[in-house]
C-alpha cells in the first residue's frame, strides 16, 4: 500500500476534533498509511479512556500520537499549541499535510419560542464549528508549517441545506463553514494546498446523538439510504485517505458527499 508519508517523511495530520467520529477514524486511517498525528479534543475524564484508545491504535502503526485535551476553538489555546508542535512539525523534515476540522459542538435551540438561542451560543456555535478552522490555518500558514499540497478538509453535513428543529445555530455553522473551505481553496491555491468540505451521510456520532430526534433523523437515513444502512465514521475516513493522494491535487474548492448515494435520493 502507498504511504500517504510519501508527502513528506515525518509528515503530520492535525485533527480537530479527533477523539471520537469522524475525527478518530481519520486520525487512525491516515496512521495506518504512515502519517503521524496531532490530535485536539476535549474531553472529561469519563472519555478519556476512549482517547488513549484511539492513541493506542494509531501508535501501533508505528505512527507517533501527539494529543492536547484542550478548547480547539480558543484562541490562545491555538496558539499555544501551535507553539508546542512547531519545532516537530517544521516542513523541514516533516511538515502538516492533512488539516481536519471536525468540531461538533453547539448550541441546539430554536430561533423563536420560550426558550430560545441567546446570542452569545450563535456566536459560539459559528465560532466553534466553523470559524475556528480559519483561525487555525491563518496561525499555521503564518508558522510555514503546511507541506506543498497540503490538504484542509472541513466536516459538513446535510444540515447545511435543510431545515431541523433546533438546529438553526448548527446549519448556519455548517453553511460558514462550508463557504470558509471555498474561501481557502481560492486564497491557498498558490501554495499548492487544497481546501474541501466532507459533507457525510447520517452518522452515529457523539454528536448526532445530542440532536433532538435523532432517532428518527436515524430511521428515516436507514430508509432512504441506496445501500440500506448507514455512514460511518470509517466510510469517511477512507474517502478522506483517498483525498490526501498526490493525485487529487487538482479537486479543491468543493463540498463532497460520502454517503452511498444518501443526498441524492428524494
Amino acid at each position: 500500500m502507498t504511504k500517504i508519508a510519501e508527502f513528506g517523511q515525518g509528515s503530520w495530520a492535525l485533527i480537530l476534533g479527533a477523539s471520537s467520529g469522524f475525527g478518530a477514524a481519520t486520525a487512525i486511517q491516515l496512521a495506518s498509511q504512515g502519517m503521524n498525528i496531532i490530535g485536539v479534543h476535549l474531553d472529561r475524564k469519563s472519555t478519556l479512556p476512549n482517547v488513549e484508545q484511539v492513541k493506542s491504535q494509531i501508535e501501533s502503526y508505528g505512527s507517533l500520537a501527539v494529543f492536547f485535551n484542550s478548547n480547539a476553538a480558543d484562541l490562545e489555546e491555538i496558539d499555544r499549541i501551535i507553539s508546542e508542535i512547531a519545532p516537530a512539525v517544521a516542513p523541514d523534515p516533516g511538515g502538516i499535510s492533512v488539516l481536519l476540522h471536525s468540531l461538533a459542538f453547539g448550541a441546539l435551540k430554536p430561533f423563536v419560542g420560550p426558550d430560545v438561542l441567546r446570542p452569545e451560543q450563535v456566536d459560539m456555535t459559528l465560532n466553534v464549528m466553523a470559524n475556528s478552522l480559519v483561525y487555525w490555518v491563518q496561525k499555521l500558514v503564518a508558522k510555514d508549517l503546511f507541506l506543498p499540497s497540503g490538504r484542509i478538509l472541513g466536516m459538513t453535513s446535510s444540515g447545511s441545506a435543510r431545515a431541523m428543529p433546533n438546529y438553526g445555530a448548527v446549519s448556519a455553522a455548517k453553511c460558514a463553514l462550508e463557504s470558509h473551505c471555498r474561501q481557502l481553496s481560492l486564497e491557498l491555491a498558490s501554495l499548492g494546498i487544497t481546501s474541501n468540505a466532507i459533507r457525510a451521510g447520517v452518522t452515529v456520532t457523539p454528536a448526532l446523538l445530542k440532536i433532538p430526534g435523532n432517532e428518527r433523523l436515524i430511521h428515516l437515513a436507514q430508509d432512504r439510504n441506496p445501500r440500506g444502512r448507514l455512514t460511518t465514521p470509517e466510510d469517511v475516513a477512507r474517502v478522506i485517505s483517498l483525498i490526501c493522494d498526490r493525485r487529487a491535487d487538482w479537486m479543491t474548492g468543493n463540498v463532497i458527499n460520502v454517503d452511498g448515494g444518501e443526498e441524492v435520493v428524494g
